[in-house]
């Protein structure tokens, strides 16, 4: 089996950058996602590179073509490599000193096989030569992948002692590639699930967030869920209103959002939802977003409660409710601008003050309750309505 060659290889850009590290003499091959995702019919998202320089000499190799090297990881012989509107990470061959589950310690090397041994999962450690597009495969990736399997490379639970955000990655690949996951690696991810206490949240949450993004990650989660493999970090997490969410947003159309998926597997709890959205370091955006999301949706108008908490929050909350009509009903709103302002009734004589502000909230109640009327008559009758209230 060969790669299909991307269409940037036959760019003045792709020309420059493969002439710049070495690849058709094979110094640098491409590996990872720009080669399994392909092979699937997937696009792939990322350029990636490893190669057999030294990251200094791919820096100079870079800078004598007139490319632009950025020095993004030298520590671990990654160097960005940007050509025109290309951008590639290359990353020297490398294999393992030393791992503590976190962090690994690296040593540079000239052997293919010993930098695809020390990836995750037989589907990331397929290298492919350009131009000819041959593809090296030392551990059955390519059957792998014509399974629908995603596997660990080795012994599932070395692999999980050395990272141990590979037991989350294992559920969110075989989410996004498999059909069904393999029984070695469940059952090395359930045996080291309490591992995952020893990450920063901050890296949970970037994989959770992948996860949640699958097109539909009901049943890896149900599996996760049933297995314990959340209970040490987010034990908050169920199933909750997640199948009620998923049908609705497919049914109202509406583009996934990890955030509301999230809020979907929490209880109704607003600062139950905040405090996990403290503990995973999102930003104070998301945590607003994801405590006003487990609210449940009631019986207001549309338009009134939109009003009231904002369109997007509103949206969060009918949808995980299944509300699908009153979501599309919502989706064709578009905010009004209230029509008068505190210089209004001062001009009717209210004083300026905590009175003029009592006012025109007043008239924002009366407003939203007649449905947002904009003519001059309704208007002005609105407001004598607040000025006599």
């Amino acid at each position: 089996m060969k790669l299909p060659l991307p269409d940037w290889v036959e760019t003045a850009d792709g020309a420059a950058l493969l002439d710049a590290l070495d690849a058709a003499r094979g110094a640098s091959r491409l590996v990872g996602g720009i080669v399994r995702d392909p092979l699937l019919g997937l696009e792939a998202a990322d350029i990636d590179f490893a190669t057999l320089m030294a990251p200094d000499t791919v820096m100079a190799r870079l800078e004598d073509a007139g490319l632009k090297a950025v020095p993004t990881g030298l520590a671990h012989g990654t160097v960005t490599a940007i050509s025109g509107a290309l951008r590639a990470e290359v990353t020297t061959l490398r294999r393992d000193v030393a791992t503590d589950g976190r962090h690994a310690r690296v040593a540079f090397t000239d052997d293919w096989q010993a930098d695809a041994a020390r990836r995750d999962f037989t589907i990331n450690a397929l290298y492919a030569r350009l131009p000819s597009g041959e593809i090296d495969d030392w551990f059955g990736g390519l059957d792998d992948l014509a399974a629908r399997r995603v596997r660990f490379i080795g012994d599932p639970l070395a692999r999980i002692a050395e990272d141990h955000l590979r037991i989350l990655r294992f559920f969110r690949f075989s989410a996004r590639f498999a059909d069904g996951l393999d029984a070695d690696g469940l059952a090395a991810c359930t045996a080291r699930a309490n591992d995952l206490m020893a990450l920063s949240r901050e890296r949970i949450a970037q994989e959770l967030r992948g996860l949640l993004l699958v097109a539909n990650p009901l049943p890896v989660l149900r599996v996760m869920l049933d297995a314990g493999i959340f209970r040490p970090v987010l034990p908050e997490l169920g199933l909750g209103r997640l199948e009620t969410l998923l049908a609705a947003e497919a049914a109202a159309d509406v583009p996934d959002d990890w955030r509301r998926r999230l809020a979907a597997m929490l209880p109704e709890d607003r600062p139950l939802a905040e405090a996990v959205a403290a503990r995973l370091r999102l930003s104070n955006a998301d945590r607003g977003r994801l405590g006003l999301a487990v609210l449940p949706a009631d019986s207001t108008p549309v338009y009134a409660a939109a009003w009231a908490i904002g369109a997007e929050a509103l949206l969060d909350r009918l949808l995980i409710a299944g509300r699908v009509a009153d979501a599309r009903q919502l989706m064709a709103w578009e905010r009004p601008r209230m029509p008068v302002s505190g210089r209004d009734f001062v001009a009717r004589g209210v004083g300026p003050g905590p009175e003029v502000a009592a006012r025109l909230q007043s008239f924002e109640r009366l407003w939203v309750a007649e449905g947002f009327p904009s003519d001059a008559a309704a208007v002005t009758a609105l407001l004598d309505r607040a000025l006599a209230g």
